[in-house]
């Protein structure tokens, strides 16, 4: 619900400020006061496109604010600011937002309604919605919205799981070549870093063994070897010992020193004799090693790369061996979702034709009492005919056909030319079937447009039924719909030094009688028409009283005041 509303240097409004109450809210006052200002500025906090044209002259931004009460209790607070620039920001609860995060939050607060703008009901896909609200199938709508996502979900599945399947069975034989290559190879992980070792060895084995040969004579068997030498060495440091401790130390770690030297000269040796130094080898080695070399730079770049990319391979082709069971299991479950989706939605389909007669009868009657007796409505639904036009909210679209005039043919609600008719078939459609939260703010904009009389007076008895359900804001020039408000607002427009200013008030008892007067009989209000205001008010109010009492009755009762 709009509770409050500031407007500042909007057009022809300098500063204004207004408080809505709940029900049914009536705004009137001359054509070019500024009351569709009002709507204008509303239209801007819910994400309306805004231009540098719409600030008032002289000033360098204009701001529009409001105060909403949520459905659930909470309280939002919506800013919208517009400079000369051209530059627009907007605020929720003070933080920064973007236009659309306002035009979604609209769609919970406020419902607007301009002369020509019933955009949902000359939009045909929205009718369905129309009738499943009548038809109470939200739980069945929330059963099939979920059947559908399930269903798209596997199929989403299925699609890319075989488009994949198709581009790795094209690549298999490339697939299959490179794990060919890696495999007549068949590297072993680390064994560049140990051939490279071992050729260094073999390109320098005379080398090798020339030093392993001197070095293990100088060890043991030369004519001054130092393991025979130390012999005589160890013999004499005893005899020391025996004089002086101090040697004691060095004749407990002979033995060690002597094995130590023993096992460097028993490895020298070895090791010599191990030395396979045939030019045979060493070209085996540099063959390994370049084989090695062209899989790094074709698959690595290291060899542990190239064993993994092997793997890979390996995998991707385990995969298309296998693909005919994953792509079996995944056509399955699509084909359980997709007949899940089929029970659930052949279901709606069955309530949504028994409701589209119902609502037909009920728009018809509903039509009766605003002034178009012998309106004939159909409600037809359209089954997809593939499913490609399949949606969340079922097999069929359904469109609303109304015939208001005897002796034409139904014809699609959107083609009809009068704005009030469409005026009299969304009011019919809002009280029969809303898709609306109580509680939202619906603006109605010069509802009025082309009707008159009784009709107006319909018209006016089905908004104020619509206010006890929603907060209504209607700007209207005919005093029989003015005559059914709760509370009343009268906009007026003056020129204060040089200047043109709207201003808003909100009208008391005696006030409403003049203004009311005003729209009976213009700007000389009589006393005869003054009276004929009061009663007109008074009407409206017993029949009030009297729907509140009897909550649920026809509409029928509603009072004929002479106009």
């Amino acid at each position: 619900m709009l509770r409050f509303l500031t407007i500042r240097h909007l057009a022809v409004i300098d500063r204004l400020e207004l408080e809505f109450e709940p029900g049914l809210n009536v705004l009137t006052g001359e054509t070019g006061a500024g009351k569709s200002i009002l709507v204008g500025a509303v239209g801007l906090l819910v994400g309306g496109r805004a231009s540098p044209d719409m600030i008032r002259t002289g000033e360098d931004t204009a701001v529009i604010e409001a105060v909403f009460d949520a459905p659930e209790g909470r309280e939002i607070i919506l800013r919208r600011e517009i400079s000369a620039q051209g530059r627009s920001r907007a605020f929720i609860d003070g933080g920064l937002a973007t236009s659309s995060a306002l035009r979604e939050l609209s769609q919970v607060l406020v419902d607007l309604h301009g002369q020509h703008e019933h955009q949902l009901l000359l939009d045909p896909s929205s009718h369905i919605d129309v009738l499943d609200r009548f038809a109470g199938v939200d739980a069945v709508r929330t059963e099939v919205a979920q059947a559908f996502a399930n269903w798209q979900h596997a199929r989403e599945e299925c699609d890319r799981y075989h488009a994949a399947a198709r581009e790795t069975a094209a690549r298999s034989e490339f697939i299959a070549f490179q794990l060919a290559e890696i495999d007549r190879v068949a590297p072993n992980p680390g064994e560049d870093d140990e051939l490279t070792a071992e050729r260094q060895v073999l390109g320098n084995a005379d080398k090798l063994q020339r030093l392993c040969t001197e070095a293990y004579d100088a060890l043991y068997e030369g004519e001054h070897a130092a393991l025979p030498t130390l012999t005589g060495v160890w013999r004499r440091i005893s005899d020391l010992a025996t004089i002086d401790d101090r040697f004691t130390p060095y004749i407990d770690s002979r033995d060690a020193i002597k094995s130590q030297l023993d096992d460097l000269a028993f490895f020298l040796r070895s090791y010599s004799a191990g030395i396979d130094a045939s030019p045979e080898r060493l070209q085996d080695v540099e063959d390994r090693l370049a084989a090695l070399e062209r899989l790094k730079k074709k698959h690595g770049p290291s060899l542990a790369d190239v064993i993994a990319r092997a793997a890979r391979l390996r995998a991707d082709l385990d995969d298309v061996q296998h693909s005919g069971e994953r792509g079996a299991a995944l056509d399955a479950a699509l084909e359980r979702a997709r007949a899940e989706f089929l029970r659930c939605a052949s279901a709606l389909s069955k309530q949504r034709h028994v409701s589209a007669s119902k609502l037909a009868g009920a728009l018809e009657g509903s039509l009766e009492e605003l002034a178009m007796p012998r309106t004939r409505c159909e409600v037809r639904l359209a089954a997809a005919v593939s499913e490609a036009e399949w949606t969340a909210r079922g097999l069929e679209q359904a469109e609303l056909y109304i015939s208001p005039n005897l002796g034409e043919d139904l014809r699609p609600l959107a083609r009809i030319a009068s704005g009030g008719e469409l005026s009299r078939v969304m009011l019919a459609l809002k009280a029969l079937a809303t898709t609306d939260a109580p509680g939202k703010t619906l603006i109605f904009d010069e509802v009025d447009a082309g009707i008159g009389g009784a009709v107006a007076d319909g018209v006016g008895g089905r908004l104020r039924r619509l206010g006890e359900k929603f907060q209504v804001l209607c700007i209207t020039h005919l005093p029989q719909i003015a005559a059914y408000g709760a509370t009343h607002f009268h906009i007026s427009k003056s020129v204060r030094n040089g200047r043109t200013l709207t201003a808003v008030q909100r009208l008391n008892q005696t006030e409403r009688e003049n203004e009311i007067g005003r729209m009976i009989g213009g700007s000389a209000v009589s006393a005869a028409v003054r009276i004929s205001a009061r009663e007109m008010l008074k009407a409206r109010s017993a029949w009030a009283k009297g729907e509140q009492k009897t909550k649920g009755e026809s509409e029928r009762d509603v009072p004929k005041v002479s106009d």
